[in-house]
């Protein structure tokens, strides 16, 4: 039997259960942000990561689901941009605030600028190529900040690299999104999973890591800044 077989009330509470899911990556940002507010990064971003693999995989739910037609008085869309909102901006940047990685008010005023560039980004109608490419850094700041944690480079390259990102959301590049790439895909998706070994092994050393993990953050962020030039073209269009 397949899903269209399957009874309406099935198929209703299917439709309505993924959006749960979805939903519930809210309640993981809550937790995710009283963690910084404690200091406890490593927790943190071990909430963040759940946050991560929930994004990661609603949406193959919601199309076997069929959420449009199933629940359709919630927008699958809409929702997830509020619980990635959550998860991808302000509790990183509550986590920079929170942390010793730079001066307090530098990061304090970083992360207004931050918040205010990703409110815009998350709005642009155009933020997807016809492709699936991101056009401009995708406003990953779960994976930037954590990059930060790890790496424990001077305050002012931190900073520096906070500002380089945030520029970046506006201008013409692509991103990939590295479970709908197409070129490579096999490849991309083993490195998505190595960069999710390589974090969790620094987790459980509270982020406090050796050279070897720092250099395999290294090598998958090239790896990942790289991969547009084999698109037909790294420019969006």
């Amino acid at each position: 039997m397949t899903f269209d077989d399957k009874p309406e009330p099935v198929r209703r509470a299917a439709g309505f259960s993924v959006h749960v899911f979805t939903a519930s990556g809210g309640a993981v940002a809550l937790l995710a942000l009283y963690a910084a507010i404690e200091r406890d990064f490593a927790i943190c971003f071990a909430w963040l990561g759940l946050a991560l693999f929930i994004d990661g995989i609603d949406g193959t739910l919601a199309r076997a689901a069929k959420v449009h037609e199933t629940a359709a008085r919630i927008d699958g869309v809409v929702l997830d941009l509020v619980v990635d909102f959550l998860t991808y901006v302000l509790v990183p940047v509550i986590a920079l605030w929170r942390s010793d990685l730079m001066p307090t008010p530098v990061a304090f005023w970083l992360g207004l600028v931050v918040t205010l560039a990703s409110t815009l980004y998350f709005a642009d109608t155009h933020m997807k190529t016809k492709d699936h490419w991101f056009r401009g850094f995708p406003a990953l700041w779960n994976i930037a900040v954590l990059y930060l944690f790890v790496l424990r480079l001077p305050w002012m390259v931190s900073a520096a690299l906070l500002v380089l990102g945030t520029v970046a959301m506006f201008v013409p590049v692509v991103f990939v999104h590295p479970l709908r790439v197409v070129k490579l895909r096999i490849v991309t998706i083993a490195v998505t999973i190595l960069w999710f070994a390589l974090a969790s092994a620094a987790l459980v050393q509270g982020l406090v890591v050796d050279w070897p993990i720092k250099v395999g953050f290294v090598v998958v962020a090239l790896y990942f800044l790289a991969l547009p030039l084999v698109r037909h073209s790294p420019w969006a269009e």
